[in-house]
């Protein structure tokens, strides 16, 4: 398959339902990227991640997630400015870490911080309705370290597949070694017509079906890049290599820690 025969469209990533009620394509898109240098303050080029941001819908993309510690508040400043009023869009946020200044990230888990958070994100988000919380409520999505070569979250994983809960692998583009020339990735890559970044993203979905990568990225064409992969089908024995080889690098890496 040639890069130029790949769907560049999220909807071939097929779909998931989140909280088994909102039904979002699986791949979509971390918005931590379109801010500046140490996610911190705004991108150096703000028009181009606002077109990454408007592109988003036209490739099918319609799972977002953002925080507000990215910028701080620059990112969720950003979605506004170019989806509100986000129809067909799932708009996720999170608070709970922060800034004091470029890749510095701190946690403060307090709860009358943690209900500020929540209050100035919908502010910021544009968003008008608040649903009273209860004192239990049921885990929708869990977002953890995830990818070819990181498997810590593997027993969270399964426990989200029994579950059916969204999973939401960050870091996903990461392959460690398996991406060192003529190796397993490359082979696989050339195969498929495909980049490195793409096959990495292709497995996560083949991986799972409550699999639900966020790949980020300031860029349009890297952002049209990540889509694509969207439209990469491995095969079963691809999966399979590419699982057993990732989880080899990593096994090796928790021997030497």
């Amino acid at each position: 398959m040639s890069q130029a025969n790949i769907e560049v469209n999220a909807a071939a990533s097929g779909t998931f339902r989140i909280g088994g009620d909102v039904e979002v394509h699986r791949l979509g898109f971390g918005a931590m990227r379109v801010t500046g240098p140490g996610i911190w303050e705004a991108p150096q080029d703000p028009g181009e991640a606002r077109r990454v941001l408007a592109r988003l819908p036209e490739l099918g993309v319609n799972l977002i997630d953002t925080a507000d510690s990215y910028g701080p508040f620059v990112s969720e400043d950003l979605l506004r400015e170019a989806l509100h009023p986000y129809g067909g869009l799932l708009i996720a946020t999170k608070g709970g870490l922060a800034r004091h200044g470029p890749d510095v990230w701190k946690s403060l888990g307090r709860p009358e911080y943690l209900r500020q958070c929540v209050l100035m994100s919908l502010r910021r988000l544009g968003v008008e309705e608040i649903e009273a919380a209860s004192s239990f409520f049921e885990v929708a999505t869990v977002q953890n370290l995830y990818n070819l070569t990181r498997r810590d979250s593997e027993e969270v994983l399964s426990y989200c597949e029994r579950h059916e809960i969204g999973f939401l692998p960050w870091y996903p583009l990461a392959a460690g070694k398996l991406a060192e020339p003529g190796g397993l990735l490359d082979e696989v890559a050339a195969a498929r017509g495909a980049t490195h970044a793409q096959v990495a993203l292709a497995w996560l979905l083949a991986k799972s079906s409550v699999m639900l990568p966020i790949p980020g990225t300031g860029k349009v064409a890297h952002l049209e890049q990540n889509v694509a992969a969207a439209g990469v089908a491995l095969d079963a024995d691809e999966v399979g290599r590419l699982d057993r080889a990732g989880r080899a690098v990593w096994q090796a890496a928790q021997a030497s820690a």
